[in-house]
């Protein structure tokens, strides 16, 4: 495998304009795409439905994204990926050029096409990829709009030029089931791949429209009949330009074309800028003073990576493939084609993961977005009778747990966004009361005991659940619903039941209710969801002063939180693959510890908060392609960064409020719409590492937090800086009530 591997050089940098600063300048797509990030450096739009990126065609961990950094071979371009996760899915329709200059094959990506490449003739920008296919003497371009990925080639003088497009082509957990690819002239392909995965039963369908015509094709079948593969052969002149546009549907290759005509008109430049345009509109929404490029650099790629997914899955005219089963009907045995009707239908939402910071942010940034997303959960909920768990091209993978569109929709409805309430409310009614993934014995014993599940999770899954129940009844309160809202409230107290007193942990019981001994709270056992005991203690957002008060109060809370801060693993410690970005037994690689700092501001030392999330911001995001403690996940992780570098972060993503930390940049200002703005900064004449005071519109904050509704009202927060940790704990002694609606 030494073919494979180069060593790492410098991470690339973005090139500065000469005459007009841009912020697209500032994003570096690699950070991520080495070590456990899992992100892809292709091309794409926000939330957009392509993501053209290149593949290396190997399997693995390290290629969940299809791109490894460390790598040195690239076997194609696939126009799907997922950004940042644990699973391996999607790499639809993999497009390579070659000619007659290399034809060496590999068993390692399965004898397919391929060229070394190396970093220094490779780059990337928003919506912007391109490389240098050494072996060849190709270079290739990809650009993207919505629904649309193009690609544009720059050949050689060779008589046997050759476009490969392989539907068969498959990696990690992604497998078709049918393929299938028409020429419907020299210029023009149509086809489809069906394919099951993580996400079972999708369905893609495409049409190719090439500048040049291809002289004559190969169509290659599978061992089913199935045309999987096509070879176009073309003759080539020194120089020569072949661009590929390839529009994407999950209804039909009809649509696909159309989304090339609607969306991809004039050539690639023209597509290319006009991608560049729209990133660019979108990152001006958080501008930022700082005399620190590297951090400019981190916050403008965190900001744009918080922005690939959840991503779009209905065509321009509204038509999807619906949420459904495996027989392609939906419960009502209808047919699977479901239409949004004026809003744009998403899909990819990774919940467990995206609730706690990505959805709350998207409601400052993205106002215009999120009755859409909200509306996408309820059609998921409408189609299949439940909201979704973590979806994905219109199969539910039931991965990971709760039912985590529940705080995403109570978030949206109290911010006052747009969309058909009751129905929201039933699907979160009916969400929580169905009886499998373990809610019917969690219903029944107020917990989730103890089996022999590979996945059981258990004390995970009831503190999960008792959250979601917390939002259900703020919901069900703010309707008038009191019964629904008397019994969901005392399921939000379910956690109670799991609490060991005498031994101060949060402990698995067995099905008649006694508690697992031996029980080791740093050993990750399958009783919690990737984590351990110590991640998921402080998992009670929705009733922080009940945990302080089981905990024995505020200095026992505190000298419980610097433990979890100070107790590293041993060298004997086994840990897993998201164990990483570790303080002590903190994870940042992983989403269950990405409120704990925030605690501090619970029992009034606010100080220690500040110390831990500035050593998080400094250290554990970083401008090189390992910049990335951990699986970025569909948002989660760059949102935790831009949220708290702004010095907010919302503890319980549902309340309302975000918790004040700690500003990272001399000056941030927001763009609300409407011509309003809301600036953070650090007062001019103060410095320090800690918040001795925050003043909201001139006036001096007397609380550690600040409400969405003060946000978007529009202002500026001024936080006077301090090296006196005294102060900043004296200062910012009151907190918000986690048990209320803010």
């Amino acid at each position: 495998m030494g073919l494979l591997i180069l060593a790492l050089g410098c991470s690339p940098q973005p090139q500065k304009a000469n005459a007009v600063k841009k912020i697209t300048d500032f994003v570096n797509p690699f950070i991520g795409t080495d070590g456990p990030g899992n992100t892809y450096p292709g091309a794409t739009t926000p939330f957009g439905m392509v993501q053209l990126s290149p593949d290396i065609g190997i399997p693995g961990w390290d290629r969940i994204a299809g791109y490894y950094y460390q790598d040195s071979i690239i076997s194609g371009f696939s126009h799907t990926h997922l950004t940042g996760t644990g699973a391996g899915d999607l790499y639809d329709i993999l497009v390579m050029p070659t000619n007659s200059r290399f034809s060496d094959s590999i068993p390692e990506n399965n004898y397919k096409p391929y060229s070394k490449f190396n970093h220094e003739k490779e780059g990337a920008s928003p919506g912007y990829y391109w490389v240098d296919l050494l072996d060849y003497g190709i270079k290739a371009e990809m650009t993207a709009t919505n629904r649309v990925g193009v690609h544009r080639y720059t050949f050689p003088e060779d008589r046997h030029t050759q476009i490969h497009i392989d539907l068969g082509y498959s990696l990690n957990w992604d497998k078709p089931t049918d393929t299938f690819i028409e020429v419907i002239n020299d210029s023009t392909l149509q086809g489809y791949r069906m394919s099951t995965g993580w996400a079972r039963n999708q369905r893609l369908f495409f049409e190719m429209q090439f500048s040049k015509s291809f002289k004559s094709n190969e169509i290659i079948l599978d061992s089913e009949g199935n045309s999987s593969k096509i070879i176009l052969d073309y003759s080539t002149t020194e120089g020569e330009q072949i661009q590929i546009k390839t529009g994407l549907s999950s209804v039909s290759s009809k649509a696909a074309g159309k989304a090339i005509r609607v969306e991809a008109q004039g050539d690639f430049e023209t597509i290319k800028q006009n991608a560049e345009h729209i990133w660019e509109k979108e990152l001006q929404k958080i501008k930022i003073t700082s005399q620190d490029t590297n951090k400019e650099i981190i916050f403008y790629t965190m900001l744009y990576q918080s922005m690939l997914a959840p991503t779009l899955y209905s065509d321009s005219n509204g038509e999807y493939k619906a949420a459904n089963d495996a027989n392609g009907k939906l419960k009502d045995g209808t047919d699977s084609i479901a239409k949004a009707v004026d809003y744009n239908r998403y899909d990819t939402f990774s919940l467990w993961d995206t609730f706690r910071a990505a959805h709350p942010l998207y409601t400052i940034i993205q106002p215009e977005k999120v009755p859409d997303m909200v509306k996408s959960l309820l059609a998921h909920y409408t189609e299949t009778g439940i909201l979704p768990i973590w979806s994905m091209q219109g199969s539910e993978t039931n991965m990971m747990i709760g039912y985590h569109a529940v705080p995403v929709i109570v978030d949206a409805y109290f911010k006052g966004f747009d969309f058909d309430v009751q129905l929201a409310y039933k699907a979160c009614k009916e969400s929580a009361m169905v009886d499998d993934r373990q809610i019917d014995i969690y219903k029944e014993k107020g917990f989730i005991p103890v089996d022999e599940g590979h996945e059981n999770w258990s004390v995970s899954k009831t503190m999960e659940y008792a959250y979601d129940d917390w939002c259900i009844a703020m919901f069900a309160k703010d309707l008038g619903k009191m019964d629904d809202y008397t019994y969901f409230l005392q399921r939000s107290e379910n956690w109670k039941n799991l609490y060991n007193t005498k031994r101060s942990w949060l402990q698995p019981k067995d099905p008649e209710g006694d508690f697992i001994e031996p029980f080791i709270p740093k050993e990750y056992s399958p009783y919690f969801c990737e984590s351990n005991a110590w991640h998921y203690y402080w998992f009670v957002p929705q009733d922080t002063e009940g945990l302080i008060s089981k905990t024995g109060g505020k200095e026992r809370f505190v000298q419980k939180l610097d433990s979890m801060f100070s107790y590293a693993p041993s060298s004997k410690d086994k840990l897993p693959l998201f164990s990483t970005g570790m303080i002590g037994q903190y994870a940042h690689g992983n989403e269950p510890s990405h409120h704990v700092a925030y605690l501090y501001n619970y029992v009034g030392q606010p100080s220690k908060a500040q110390k831990l999330i500035s050593n998080i911001l400094e250290n554990q995001y970083k401008n090189e392609p390992n910049g990335h403690c951990g699986n970025e996940d569909c948002g989660q992780m760059s949102s935790w960064y831009i949220l708290s570098s702004l010095g907010l972060y919302p503890v319980n993503p549902a309340q309302g409020v975000y918790d004040i930390g700690l500003p990272l940049f001399e000056k941030a200002e927001i763009e609300l719409g409407n011509n309003k703005t809301f600036t953070v900064k650090k007062k001019e004449d103060s410095t320090g590492e800690f918040v001795e005071a925050v003043f909201l519109n001139g006036k001096k904050l007397d609380r550690s937090f600040i409400s969405h509704k003060e946000i978007v009202h529009g202002g500026e927060l001024v936080f006077v800086m301090t090296s006196d940790s005294k102060l900043a704990d004296k200062n910012q002694t009151k907190h918000s009530e986690t048990n209320k609606i803010y």
